[in-house]
């Protein structure tokens, strides 16, 4: 009996954090303010919507990216390698962007005054990160519907007009991310504005630290 109802309880949680996602992009501060909640069960019950969120931006992030977009210029590449290319650097991304920008967020969050943890840090990230998971699902379809594999050729049918397009709506989704960061530090920290850009300004600076010493 208390098994079974423990599995009722854990399945009710995670059903809960499911239908939170996409309520990210309509009611921000409610599914942040369920942050708060360190109880087992909760985090537990974050753990598959925070997967998905951060392994679909890191992929909307992979096919974003210079690189990608001139892939099949080298004729060496077949066009089925794309989906495999960007699923499998998608992963790298993904760990790398939840545990190093996520303490990124971690750091300024603590440089701005948070007593929070690091795992708070990166959930408040990884839940921002819903806009761009979103164009990963409703940007690229139309993309690929429209030009093909021309996405990933220089000079293709998307060149210049049909790219630049695609490229401001794709920074669109970034910048809404970068929005609902912020509001999720505002949200979970229950500070002003100013202090949740200060830390977003920070976080900033700690990822430019970052890419300065890699490039060392």
């Amino acid at each position: 009996m208390t098994s079974s109802v423990h599995e009722d309880v854990s399945g009710h949680a995670d059903r809960a954090w499911w239908r939170r996602t996409p309520a990210v992009l309509t009611a921000p501060r409610r599914v942040f303010a369920a942050l708060d909640d360190d109880a087992k069960g909760e985090l537990d019950a974050r753990q598959e919507p925070l997967t998905a969120i951060v392994f679909l931006a890191a992929v909307a992030a992979v096919l974003s990216t210079p690189a990608t977009g001139r892939l099949l210029d080298d004729p060496v590449i077949d066009g089925i390698l794309i989906p495999v290319l960007a699923v499998f650097t998608g992963g790298i991304y993904a760990v790398f962007g939840y545990f190093v920008l996520g303490g990124a967020v971690y750091l300024g969050a603590r440089a701005a005054g948070s007593q929070g943890s690091y795992r708070r840090g990166r959930h408040i990230f990884g839940f921002s990160l819903v806009p761009l998971a979103l164009s990963l699902v409703v940007l690229w379809p139309i993309r690929l519907a429209l030009y093909g594999s021309d996405s990933f050729r220089s000079g293709g049918s998307d060149s210049p007009t049909g790219d630049r397009i695609f490229d401001l709506v794709q920074l669109g989704f970034v910048l809404w991310t970068v929005v609902l960061l912020v509001v999720g530090l505002r949200t979970v920290e229950r500070w002003g504005w100013g202090r949740a850009l200060a830390a977003l300004t920070a976080a900033l600076a700690v990822v430019a630290a970052l890419v300065a010493l890699f490039r060392l």
